[in-house]
Protein backbone atom coordinates (compact mmCIF):
# COMPACT_ATOMS: atom_id res chain seq x y z
CA UNK A 1 0.00 0.00 0.00
CA UNK A 2 1.39 3.07 -1.08
CA UNK A 3 2.22 5.73 1.67
CA UNK A 4 0.09 8.90 1.13
CA UNK A 5 2.02 12.20 1.41
CA UNK A 6 0.05 13.78 4.63
CA UNK A 7 0.83 10.26 6.01
CA UNK A 8 4.23 10.82 5.83
CA UNK A 9 4.38 14.37 7.01
CA UNK A 10 2.66 12.50 10.53
CA UNK A 11 5.61 9.86 10.23
CA UNK A 12 8.23 12.79 9.90
CA UNK A 13 6.64 15.10 12.85
CA UNK A 14 6.64 12.23 15.46
CA UNK A 15 9.70 11.02 14.84
CA UNK A 16 11.08 14.67 15.19
CA UNK A 17 9.04 14.74 18.62
CA UNK A 18 10.41 11.86 19.83
CA UNK A 19 13.73 12.79 19.12
CA UNK A 20 13.29 16.68 21.06
CA UNK A 21 12.22 13.70 23.80
CA UNK A 22 15.45 11.57 23.95
CA UNK A 23 17.62 15.27 23.54
CA UNK A 24 15.72 16.00 26.35
CA UNK A 25 16.27 13.19 28.68
CA UNK A 26 19.90 12.65 27.47
CA UNK A 27 20.58 16.69 28.53
CA UNK A 28 19.19 16.28 32.09
CA UNK A 29 21.16 13.50 32.46
CA UNK A 30 24.52 15.03 31.10
CA UNK A 31 23.93 18.10 33.26
CA UNK A 32 24.38 15.82 36.52
CA UNK A 33 27.62 14.46 35.20
CA UNK A 34 30.59 15.84 36.68
CA UNK A 35 33.98 16.93 35.07
CA UNK A 36 36.07 14.94 36.43
CA UNK A 37 34.00 11.61 35.39
CA UNK A 38 33.76 13.24 31.87
CA UNK A 39 37.68 13.96 31.89
CA UNK A 40 38.02 9.92 32.85
CA UNK A 41 35.52 9.08 30.54
CA UNK A 42 37.60 10.91 27.50
CA UNK A 43 40.69 9.19 28.72
CA UNK A 44 39.75 5.94 28.39
CA UNK A 45 38.56 6.45 25.12
CA UNK A 46 41.21 8.20 23.97
CA UNK A 47 43.55 4.99 25.31
CA UNK A 48 40.94 2.91 23.11
CA UNK A 49 41.57 4.99 20.34
CA UNK A 50 45.34 4.75 20.57
CA UNK A 51 44.99 1.25 19.92
CA UNK A 52 42.22 1.14 17.53
CA UNK A 53 43.67 0.26 13.49
CA UNK A 54 40.92 2.48 12.02
CA UNK A 55 42.52 5.59 13.83
CA UNK A 56 46.70 4.40 13.72
CA UNK A 57 46.34 3.69 10.15
CA UNK A 58 44.57 6.92 9.13
CA UNK A 59 46.16 9.80 7.81
CA UNK A 60 43.69 12.11 7.13
CA UNK A 61 40.56 12.41 10.37
CA UNK A 62 38.19 14.90 11.60
CA UNK A 63 37.25 15.35 14.98
CA UNK A 64 34.90 17.45 16.53
CA UNK A 65 36.32 20.31 19.17
CA UNK A 66 34.72 20.03 22.22
CA UNK A 67 32.30 21.65 24.57
CA UNK A 68 33.76 22.41 27.84
CA UNK A 69 31.05 20.06 29.47
CA UNK A 70 28.48 17.29 28.42
CA UNK A 71 29.99 15.50 25.95
CA UNK A 72 33.52 13.90 25.06
CA UNK A 73 36.70 16.23 25.32
CA UNK A 74 38.66 15.53 22.41
CA UNK A 75 41.72 17.75 23.50
CA UNK A 76 43.79 14.55 23.86
CA UNK A 77 43.07 13.31 20.83
CA UNK A 78 42.82 16.85 18.45
CA UNK A 79 47.16 16.39 20.14
CA UNK A 80 48.08 12.85 19.78
CA UNK A 81 46.71 13.40 15.90
CA UNK A 82 48.74 16.60 14.70
CA UNK A 83 51.88 15.16 16.71
CA UNK A 84 51.51 12.07 14.50
CA UNK A 85 51.41 13.76 11.92
CA UNK A 86 48.53 12.94 10.28
CA UNK A 87 45.80 15.69 8.50
CA UNK A 88 43.60 17.23 11.01
CA UNK A 89 40.26 18.67 10.05
CA UNK A 90 37.67 20.21 12.20
CA UNK A 91 34.18 21.10 11.96
CA UNK A 92 33.32 24.63 10.46
CA UNK A 93 29.71 26.15 10.11
CA UNK A 94 29.38 29.18 7.74
CA UNK A 95 26.16 30.51 5.86
CA UNK A 96 25.17 28.37 3.14
CA UNK A 97 25.81 30.09 -0.60
CA UNK A 98 24.29 27.33 -2.68
CA UNK A 99 20.83 27.89 -4.37
CA UNK A 100 19.36 24.71 -3.76
CA UNK A 101 15.69 23.74 -2.34
CA UNK A 102 15.47 23.11 1.70
CA UNK A 103 18.87 24.09 2.00
CA UNK A 104 19.59 25.08 5.34
CA UNK A 105 20.79 28.30 6.80
CA UNK A 106 24.17 27.12 7.71
CA UNK A 107 26.06 24.27 6.92
CA UNK A 108 29.11 23.13 7.59
CA UNK A 109 32.41 21.66 6.06
CA UNK A 110 35.72 20.44 7.53
CA UNK A 111 38.96 22.42 7.40
CA UNK A 112 42.78 21.67 8.22
CA UNK A 113 44.25 22.32 11.13
CA UNK A 114 48.21 23.51 10.24
CA UNK A 115 50.13 22.89 13.29
CA UNK A 116 49.81 22.62 16.61
CA UNK A 117 50.45 26.29 17.18
CA UNK A 118 47.48 26.65 14.77
CA UNK A 119 45.30 24.36 17.12
CA UNK A 120 46.63 26.19 20.26
CA UNK A 121 45.66 29.74 18.65
CA UNK A 122 41.75 29.03 18.47
CA UNK A 123 39.89 31.24 20.57
CA UNK A 124 36.69 30.11 22.13
CA UNK A 125 33.14 30.95 21.11
CA UNK A 126 30.31 31.92 22.79
CA UNK A 127 29.63 28.03 23.85
CA UNK A 128 33.33 27.49 24.75
CA UNK A 129 33.97 25.28 21.56
CA UNK A 130 37.61 26.14 20.32
CA UNK A 131 36.73 28.06 16.72
CA UNK A 132 38.40 28.71 13.62
CA UNK A 133 39.05 32.22 12.67
CA UNK A 134 36.91 33.07 9.28
CA UNK A 135 39.27 35.32 8.75
CA UNK A 136 41.79 32.32 8.01
CA UNK A 137 39.42 29.94 5.68
CA UNK A 138 40.43 31.41 2.76
CA UNK A 139 44.08 30.10 3.56
CA UNK A 140 43.28 26.32 4.72
CA UNK A 141 42.23 23.17 2.91
CA UNK A 142 39.16 22.34 3.25
CA UNK A 143 36.73 18.82 2.47
CA UNK A 144 34.23 20.21 0.54
CA UNK A 145 36.22 23.18 -0.64
CA UNK A 146 39.75 22.91 -2.65
CA UNK A 147 42.97 23.49 -1.42
CA UNK A 148 44.47 26.64 -1.80
CA UNK A 149 47.37 27.70 -3.71
CA UNK A 150 49.58 27.26 -1.12
CA UNK A 151 48.82 23.33 -1.08
CA UNK A 152 49.66 21.82 2.49
CA UNK A 153 52.88 19.86 3.29
CA UNK A 154 51.08 16.52 2.91
CA UNK A 155 49.27 17.13 -0.36
CA UNK A 156 50.86 13.72 -1.98
CA UNK A 157 47.66 12.62 -0.01
CA UNK A 158 44.26 11.63 -1.88
CA UNK A 159 41.73 13.54 -1.04
CA UNK A 160 38.73 12.33 1.47
CA UNK A 161 39.04 11.64 4.78
CA UNK A 162 39.87 7.78 6.09
CA UNK A 163 38.63 8.23 9.37
CA UNK A 164 35.05 10.82 10.78
CA UNK A 165 34.93 11.46 14.93
CA UNK A 166 31.31 12.38 15.69
CA UNK A 167 29.42 13.71 18.63
CA UNK A 168 25.65 13.05 19.48
CA UNK A 169 23.38 13.30 22.13
CA UNK A 170 22.49 9.98 22.20
CA UNK A 171 24.07 6.88 20.70
CA UNK A 172 22.32 3.05 20.81
CA UNK A 173 22.59 -0.11 18.62
CA UNK A 174 19.73 -1.56 16.38
CA UNK A 175 18.75 -4.53 17.67
CA UNK A 176 17.57 -5.77 14.34
CA UNK A 177 20.65 -4.90 12.27
CA UNK A 178 23.13 -4.92 14.80
CA UNK A 179 24.07 -0.52 13.12
CA UNK A 180 25.19 1.61 15.38
CA UNK A 181 22.41 4.74 15.44
CA UNK A 182 22.96 7.87 16.21
CA UNK A 183 21.05 10.77 17.65
CA UNK A 184 22.47 14.53 17.07
CA UNK A 185 21.79 17.82 18.20
CA UNK A 186 18.97 18.62 15.19
CA UNK A 187 20.34 21.17 13.31
CA UNK A 188 21.40 18.56 10.57
CA UNK A 189 25.02 19.94 10.38
CA UNK A 190 26.73 16.39 9.76
CA UNK A 191 23.82 14.06 8.23
CA UNK A 192 23.97 17.24 5.24
CA UNK A 193 27.55 17.27 5.25
CA UNK A 194 28.15 13.91 4.99
CA UNK A 195 25.79 13.90 2.18
CA UNK A 196 27.43 16.83 0.24
CA UNK A 197 30.78 14.81 1.12
CA UNK A 198 29.91 10.93 -0.48
CA UNK A 199 28.27 13.34 -3.95
CA UNK A 200 31.81 15.13 -3.91
CA UNK A 201 33.52 11.53 -3.57
CA UNK A 202 31.60 10.03 -5.88
CA UNK A 203 32.55 12.56 -8.54
CA UNK A 204 36.05 11.85 -7.91
CA UNK A 205 35.01 8.03 -8.86
CA UNK A 206 34.86 7.03 -5.36
CA UNK A 207 31.94 4.45 -5.44
CA UNK A 208 31.68 3.85 -1.40
CA UNK A 209 28.64 5.52 -0.48
CA UNK A 210 30.34 7.53 2.17
CA UNK A 211 34.57 6.96 1.83
CA UNK A 212 35.34 7.26 5.26
CA UNK A 213 34.79 5.43 8.37
CA UNK A 214 32.18 7.28 11.08
CA UNK A 215 32.57 6.68 14.56
CA UNK A 216 31.20 7.82 17.21
CA UNK A 217 32.60 9.37 20.74
CA UNK A 218 29.93 8.76 23.88
CA UNK A 219 29.91 9.52 27.65
CA UNK A 220 28.35 6.51 29.09
CA UNK A 221 25.41 8.65 30.04
CA UNK A 222 24.57 9.20 26.50
CA UNK A 223 24.11 5.36 25.50
CA UNK A 224 20.77 5.30 25.61
CA UNK A 225 20.17 1.91 26.63
CA UNK A 226 21.40 2.24 30.34
CA UNK A 227 18.29 4.68 29.95
CA UNK A 228 15.90 1.73 28.56
CA UNK A 229 15.57 4.48 25.63
CA UNK A 230 16.10 3.59 21.97
CA UNK A 231 17.80 5.65 19.04
CA UNK A 232 14.64 6.58 16.75
CA UNK A 233 15.81 7.11 13.22
CA UNK A 234 14.39 8.37 9.64
CA UNK A 235 15.55 7.80 6.21
CA UNK A 236 17.50 10.63 6.21
CA UNK A 237 19.55 9.57 8.97
CA UNK A 238 23.01 7.82 8.40
CA UNK A 239 24.21 4.26 10.51
CA UNK A 240 27.75 4.73 11.81
CA UNK A 241 30.39 2.07 11.62
CA UNK A 242 31.44 1.91 15.06
CA UNK A 243 30.98 4.00 18.67
CA UNK A 244 33.88 4.18 21.58
CA UNK A 245 32.14 4.53 24.83
CA UNK A 246 33.19 6.25 28.00
CA UNK A 247 34.80 3.00 29.49
CA UNK A 248 36.73 2.25 26.53
CA UNK A 249 34.40 -0.11 24.72
CA UNK A 250 34.98 -0.28 21.36
CA UNK A 251 31.13 -1.20 19.46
Amino acid sequence: MAVSESDADTSMSQLAITKQQLRRTIKSRLATVSRDSAKAQSQAIFNSLLTWPPYANAKRLSVFLSMPSGEVQTDAIVRHALRSGKDVFVPYLHKSSLDVLDMPARVMDMVRLRDLSDYESLAPDRWGIPSIDPASVHERESILGERPDDAPEHADRPPGLDLILMPGVAFDIDPNSGRIRRCGHGKGFYDFFLHRYAAKMSAKGRSDSCPALLCGLSLTEQFSPTLGLSVPTGPLDRHLDALILGNGEIK
